[in-house]
This record gives C-alpha cells, structure tokens and sequence, in this order.
C-alpha cells in the first residue's frame, strides 16, 4: 500500500525513468572501462576535496542546532531577514553557512531548518533558492587560479554569483506571497527572548553532548557518502554521455546556435553542455575553450550558478522529507544563471582591461592535503559562528542605541 506522504508519477514518467535506467546501465555495460575511470576520477574528487572540505560544516551544523545556538540567532537576526527576503532569523545561519562551505551545505542547513520547525515549507523553498551557494575559495582558487590561470578573475566571479544570488533572494521573496504572515514575537527584550529560545531548544533535544556529537558524526558521514556516491554516478553518466554522443549533439545541435544567439561564441557549447551535468567540468571546458576570455568566463559564472544536476540530485536528498519542491530551487538556479552571466558581461565592460592584464598562465598555488582541507574548513565554520555571534550582537546594540534616542526625543 502507498504511503500517503509520496505521490504516485504519471505513466509517462515512470516509463520515461525506467528507460532511462535501462539505457544508463546498458551504456555503462558497453563501456565498463571508461565508465570505471570516471567513477575513479569522481571517488579522488571526493574524497580529497569534498570529504574534508565539507565535514566540518555539516558536523557543527547540527551540533549547533543541537545545543539551541542556531535558535539564539534566529531569534537576534529576525528583525534583520524578515524584511528583506520573508525569512525567520534563523534564515542567516544557513545563508552564511553556505556562502562559506559551498555546494550543498545550504540545501543541508535548510532542511535541517524545515525539520526542526524553524521555518514554514514556503520559507524553506525560499531559503534554499539562494542559500545554496558555490564558495570563494571554488571561484578565486579552483576556478580563477587554476583553470584559467587569472587570480585576477576570481574578483568578478564571486562579485557576479554573490550579487545575481541577493538578486534572486529578493525576487524569491514573492515566492508564496499568500502564505499567511508569521506570528507576532512574544513580549520581552530580544536578547532575552534569545536566551530563552536557546534554552528550550536545549531543553527539548535533551540529549548529553557527548550522545549528540556522536549521532551528528554519524549522520554527517551517511551524509556524505550519498554526496560521495551521487558525484561518482553523475562522473560516469556524463563521460557515457560523450562517449554515445549525446553532448556532442545537444552542444552542436541546441546549445551552439543558441550562444550564437545571445552573442556568445558558439564554441562554449560544449562547456555548457557538461556544466548542465556537473559545475567542476564545465567550468574546465570553458577555460580550455578557444573562444575570448570575456565569453569563457561568462559561461563559466553560468555554470557555476546553475551547479549542475550533480548538486540538484544531492539538494534532492538533503530536502527529504521536508515536503519542500524542487521545482522552485531548479527555477532560482536557471535565473541565477542568466543573472550571474549578465552581470559577469557587465563586469568585463566596465573593468575589462583588469581582467586581461596577464597574458601567461600564472602558476597555480599549492593545493592542501586532506589534512589541510579539514584544518581549513574547521577554521572557516569557527568563523562563520564567530561572525554570526558578533552580527546578532552588534545589531542589538544598534536596536538599544535607536530606542534610546527615540525615548530622548
């Protein structure tokens, strides 16, 4: 019997889907040499920079929520998110978390978000449209850095996928506009009513810190294996593809007269075609293209903010049971998209001789360890906390400091 919580597909999605798995099987059966080195190359990838990478943050994530800290802010920043993008307070811890880790640290907070009641189904959809975000050291290290050999551009791809991100922040806050508004807050000072908050947050989790840390250490590594296992499928699907001629045909047959369209040199289509699967590969194809520089990273900037099928599949699971769509997240990525690209357009004509300064390759920098990756993002996650912490008190004391002028007057 069918768990009323799942909706039944259509007939024509149940058979579409079957035979799309029938086919991918048969290809990887065909091909299984090919197919196994792509699975290589997505297990090294994983397990050197995203394992490391990412374990902090999903670790203190929920250790966080646990001991009510996260609830604290949401109290302190409520004032500050409600207004901008109709959003709890709580809204800023998944934003900053995800604007420091990456790729799909933000779909993660917001769920956990969702399943702890912190935020209704339409403000999560809210949320995770634009909390879910590539990290600078991606777009100036990786990206800039190391594929096009330009530390230089690393400044208009962070500018470009932070601005078109606010933007599509603001649009998603139309989003649902007839959800019923929230809740007055209770009477009470803030700061009180925070401590309050992370007090019965506290209360209610009642689990011993040690019995909390090693339940998050293992729901963080279930987590990440999925994460693990959805980059190596998504590794072979887009290598069998190649090999079939699938990407060939959609770059040379849609894709290409499309750029052409737009002004865009048609031999990105490529590019674009793997960054419709995976943001890493087609961020590389862009960069080793034969096209002008300003076309290359225009693309690039795209497809880092659309971020692949890869991140939408693991966005998918990190949502689980939360009752949220991926329809509206998948709209927000295809217009952070086009916004990131314009606004990367924008850039190169207003600045564009910083960009083309360095005619050679630069070396690319010494690349961390596993050990280092972890160190380093241990680090980050300590100062997003940090920051947060000082965010929510700075602006209790600019809130004091009006009311106390207004009482003056």
């Amino acid at each position: 019997m069918t768990s009323p919580s799942h909706t039944l597909p259509s007939r024509r999605v149940a058979y579409a889907t079957a035979a799309g798995a029938v086919l991918f099987t048969a290809m990887v059966v065909l091909f299984p040499r090919s197919a196994f080195e792509a699975s290589l190359d997505g297990l090294r990838l994983w397990f050197e920079v995203v394992l490391p990478s990412l374990l902090p943050f999903f670790v203190m994530a929920q250790v966080l929520m646990g001991l009510g800290a996260v609830h604290f802010l949401g109290v302190c920043l409520e004032p500050l998110m409600r207004p901008l993008f109709r959003l709890p307070g709580t809204a800023a811890f998944a934003v900053a978390m995800g604007l420091v880790s990456g790729y799909p640290l933000g779909a993660k907070v917001t769920g956990d978000l969702r399943r702890h009641r912190l935020c209704s189904r339409v403000e999560a959809e809210r949320l995770v449209a634009f909390a879910n975000t590539a990290d600078p050291l991606f777009m100036s290290g990786a990206v800039a850095v190391g594929m096009f050999g330009q530390a230089s551009l690393g400044a208009v791809l962070s500018f470009a996928h932070y601005a078109s991100v606010v933007l599509v922040g603001l649009l998603m806050r139309f989003h649902g506009h007839r959800e019923p508004p929230p809740p007055a807050p209770p009477p009470g000072a803030l700061l009180d009513r925070a401590l309050e908050a992370l007090y019965q947050a506290r209360a209610r989790d009642g689990r011993p810190f040690g019995h909390l840390l090693g339940d998050v250490v293992r729901d963080s590594m279930i987590q990440m294996l999925f994460i693990g296992g959805t980059i190596m499928l998504f590794s072979v699907l887009l290598r069998v593809a190649a090999i079939t001629g699938l990407v060939p045909w959609a770059a040379q047959h849609l894709l290409g007269p499309l750029l052409s369209l737009v002004g865009l040199d048609p031999s990105l289509a490529h590019a674009l075609a793997a960054g419709l699967f995976e943001l890493d590969l087609g961020s590389r194809a862009a960069a080793q293209a034969a096209a002008s520089l300003q076309d290359r990273v225009v693309i690039t900037s795209a497809v880092i903010a659309w971020s692949g099928l890869a991140v939408h599949a693991q966005v998918a699971a990190m949502l689980q049971g939360t009752g949220c769509r991926l329809g509206p997240y998948i709209l927000a990525r295809f217009l952070h998209g086009i916004l990131a690209g314009l606004l990367t357009l924008l850039a190169f004509r207003v600045a564009g001789n910083l960009f083309l300064e360095a005619a050679l390759p630069l070396p690319a920098p010494l690349t961390p360890g596993f050990l280092g990756r972890l160190w380093g993002a241990s680090l980050r996650v300590m100062g997003v906390t940090l920051t947060l912490l000082a965010t929510s008190l700075l602006w209790q004391l600019l809130r004091a400091g009006a009311r106390r002028g207004r009482r003056r007057r």
